[in-house]
């Protein structure tokens, strides 16, 4: 019976009055972006962040803002940080993390990685055998399994 009344009170009360009540008792997340990006000669593109805590090489991302969709984000951020524009941009996974959620791609690119942005302090193309040897061991083992499907040609 309660449910019904709590149904009916819910369905009366305007759409902004039901956001703010659910904005008030919902936990909020975080949302980034990632993408594993490869060149011609199957390097992999690693970033050298000011601000990644523990490891500086990573692979690029950021933060998705307001209204846009996660592969926009995802090009968009690659874009700012190295001038390179992807394609073949495909999902790999999404992950949460606390109170946080990761959308990971995979991409292609080619070009100079140029670094344009003020987070980042260097960009460069790795070969899987010489990539950073502090590289998060997480992001290096996505990105060997990504490299090893290609190889294989598994369908992902």
């Amino acid at each position: 019976m309660i449910k019904k009344i709590i149904g009916i009170i819910w369905k009366k009360i305007t759409p902004g009055v039901r956001l703010k009540i659910i904005r008030l008792t919902q936990q909020k997340f975080t949302v980034s972006v990632a993408a594993i990006v490869t060149n011609e000669k199957g390097e992999v593109l690693l970033l050298d962040h000011v601000l990644r805590p523990f490891s500086n090489w990573g692979i690029p991302g950021g933060f998705i803002e307001a209204g846009e969709q996660p592969e926009k984000a995802v090009s968009r951020e690659i874009r700012e940080e190295t001038g390179l524009e992807l394609k073949n941009i495909r999902l790999l996974r999404v992950r949460t993390a606390n109170r946080h959620v990761e959308i990971l791609f995979r991409a292609e690119a080619t070009g100079e990685a140029r670094v344009k942005s003020r987070e980042i302090n260097a960009a460069a193309w790795f070969r899987v055998e010489n990539m950073p040897e502090e590289l998060n061991q997480k992001q290096k083992s996505d990105i060997l399994e990504l490299l090893e499907s290609r190889q294989n040609n598994r369908v992902d």
